[in-house]
């Protein structure tokens, strides 16, 4: 058993994730770290990548399998056992649609190799970043959903 910590993963659109965890970890601009109960007051920068966790309940008993989430930059806050993100955007590894990551894959390469005028190279190469990244999210957890 471990001391349950709250998060809440927050986007414009909706609050995607109010849960009790274990252990949080959360793509930070300086790398990957871990928010255990207890943790120091802290506020940091996301970048795009990976956030899980543990899901607990009250008493930090562990309640099924890690958690897998998609989240595109924002920032994070650690105070009084609760971890808030706050991201452009956000999926569970179950909710990724596979065609359309799919498709925007090739989008984004395709303006890439063509250097298609008029389109921001470098928001391509974001975009593909942020489409594999979904991709291999979904593959890995076999859950990524179909149309």
């Amino acid at each position: 058993m471990v001391a349950p910590i709250t998060l809440r993963v927050i986007t414009p659109e909706k609050i995607v994730v109010d849960a009790t965890a274990g252990i949080v970890r959360l793509p930070a601009l300086d790398g990957s770290m871990g928010v255990l109960a207890r943790h120091a007051p802290m506020a940091t920068a996301l970048g795009t990548g990976v956030l899980s966790f543990t899901p607990v309940d009250a008493d930090g008993s562990r309640e099924g399998e890690e958690q897998v989430l998609f989240v595109s930059g924002g920032f994070a806050e650690v105070r009084e056992n609760t971890v808030r993100v706050v991201t452009e955007s956000s999926e569970r590894a179950t909710d990724i649609d596979l065609e359309r990551a799919q498709a925007a894959e090739e989008r984004a390469r395709q303006i890439i190799t063509e250097r298609i005028p008029d389109l921001d190279l470098q928001r391509a190469q974001a975009a593909l970043a942020r489409a594999v990244l979904r991709l291999r999210i979904a593959r890995r957890r076999g859950r990524g959903r179909s149309r």
